[in-house]
């Protein structure tokens, strides 16, 4: 949050407008409503995969246009490339966060994204031990961002840089690691009579495969679902795991699952659907997963009809 508020307050002024996903991380929902707002700067929201809706909503004071390479916890996919141009046309700048799939999923500023930011809590560090997060951009973009930095003195400790720098040494084949067990997991997912909807870009069946497909190296290890019986039957299945933590966040070695509707992270003026359950498939064998989630969704059968 520290690197996002880093970026919005470098790049807006007072009076700006931003432009973000209507399923964004409401981590940077609350960072404008509670605070750049205070400072001027207003946004709206727009459904990201409808590109003629951007270019709707685009106002003569849009400085940024913020997006994510996958939506969370929607897993929506942005076509990186067409929403950079729009900003681009209307004197914007275009922000990604790229945490859900990191750079060896999707490298943004090779599509014409002008800044990247990742959670470096989340894969990259990938231990499940470090707070921090980054920018990404190309160096003369990155001055006045430094600057400002040096002056309000955020920036990591020298431990948790270290702690990142180990994780980023097998960021790939652990990256690989996560997809292969999210597909086998979206895949069970997927036949299960108590689940209505799977969200994970790799699935054939998902609205933007073929974009993913396009645009991806790779599908990432998150994984949402929705179940039959609304938040009695979602929050039932997530009490019943075993295997799986209940917890907020992702991207470590452990694989976790969180009701959305219901976590911290995911509260204040959010719209998503009450029998929603992000999973965060960690590095555990992909069938133990699956017998979890079968036994977990077993288990609170009798709740969902």
């Amino acid at each position: 949050m520290a690197a996002e508020d880093r970026l919005l307050r470098t790049v807006c002024s007072p009076g700006d407008h931003v432009l973000i996903p209507d399923d964004v991380f409401q981590g940077t929902v609350r960072l404008l409503e509670l605070s750049l707002a205070r400072w001027g700067v207003r946004f709206s929201a727009v459904d990201m995969t409808d590109l003629d809706a951007i270019r709707s909503q685009v106002r003569p004071n849009t400085r940024l246009v913020w997006t994510e390479t996958l939506s969370n916890p929607l897993l929506k996919v942005t076509d990186l490339e067409a929403v950079a141009a729009i900003a681009h046309e209307h004197g914007a700048v275009c922000a990604v966060d790229n945490t859900f799939v990191t750079p060896v999923f999707q490298r943004p500023l090779t599509l014409g994204v002008d800044y990247v930011v990742h959670a470096t809590t989340k894969f990259m560090s990938g231990h499940a031990d470090v707070l921090g997060g980054v920018v990404v951009a190309d160096t003369s973009a990155l001055t006045r961002l430094r600057a400002l930095q040096w002056v309000e003195g955020v920036g990591l400790g020298p431990f948790d840089c270290w702690l990142t720098r180990r994780g980023l040494k097998t960021l790939p084949v652990r990256m690989r690691a996560h997809a292969a067990g999210a597909a086998r997991v979206a895949s069970y997912l997927q036949t299960h009579p108590a689940v209505t909807a799977v969200h994970y870009p790799g699935l054939s069946g998902h609205p933007q495969h073929a974009l993913a497909k396009r645009t991806l190296d790779g599908y990432g290890g998150i994984v949402s679902f929705q179940v039959r019986g609304g938040q009695r039957a979602a929050t039932a299945v997530a009490a019943a795991v075993r295997l799986f933590t209940r917890a907020t966040s992702f991207g470590a070695p452990e694989s976790l699952i969180q009701h959305q509707a219901t976590a911290p992270t995911h509260g204040t003026g959010t719209t998503l659907p009450d029998d929603l359950l992000r999973l965060s498939v960690g590095l555990e064998h992909p069938d133990d997963l699956i017998v979890d989630l079968d036994q977990a969704l077993a288990t609170a059968g009798e709740v969902f009809s």
